[in-house]
C-alpha cells in the first residue's frame, strides 16, 4: 500500500500545528500505516485499541510504532528546551555521527512520536530502503568471474 506525499505532509503538518493528542489524530496516523490494517485483521491491535480508548497517548504512540515499524526503534527521547525531541533509527547500535536517524520534535511527546512514525513512512514513500533484511537484487554477471583468493 502507497500514500501519496500529499497525504503524509497534510498528516506531517496536522501534527506540527496540534496542541495535544486526540482520538482524530491518531486515527489520521493509522490511515497512512501500510502494516496496521493486517494487524487488526489478526487481531494484534487489542492493546492499542485500549490504550487509545483510556487517552494513554504516549503509550498508544508506541504502541502503534511497535505494530507498523517493527525493524525501527527509539534512539534518543529527550525533552529539551520545552520540546520532545525524537529519534528513531534502525541500526541504534552504530555511532550517532554514521546513523540515519529520522529526528523530530513537538511539544506532547506522544505528537512527536507520532511525527516520527509519519517521517519514516514518507521515506518509505520517497522510495528510500528502509528494511535492512532487504537485499538488493542484482543481474547476472556478463564478465568473467576470477577468484583472487591466496591459498598459499
Amino acid at each position: 500500500m502507497s500514500f501519496g506525499d500529499t497525504q503524509l505532509e497534510l498528516l506531517a503538518d496536522r501534527l506540527r500545528q496540534a496542541p495535544s493528542s486526540d482520538p482524530e489524530i491518531f486515527s489520521a496516523a493509522v490511515g497512512v500505516c501500510a502494516r496496521f490494517p493486517v494487524m487488526r485483521s489478526a487481531g494484534k491491535t487489542g492493546r492499542f485499541d485500549q490504550l487509545l480508548a483510556t487517552g494513554a497517548w504516549t503509550d498508544a504512540a508506541f504502541a502503534l510504532l511497535a505494530l507498523e515499524l517493527p525493524a525501527w526503534s527509539v534512539r534518543r527521547l529527550v525533552y529539551e528546551d520545552g520540546e520532545w525531541i525524537c529519534s528513531l533509527s534502525q541500526q541504534p547500535n552504530l555511532p550517532p555521527a554514521i546513523d540515519d536517524t529520522v529526528d523530530t520534535h513537538h511539544p506532547a511527546l506522544s505528537l512527536a512520536i507520532l511525527s516520527a512514525l509519519v517521517e519514516v513512512r514518507a521515506k518509505k514513500a520517497d522510495g528510500m530502503q528502509t528494511d535492512p533484511l532487504r537485499v538488493r537484487q542484482i543481474g547476472p554477471v556478463t564478465d568473467h568471474v576470477v577468484c583472487c583468493d591466496n591459498f598459499a
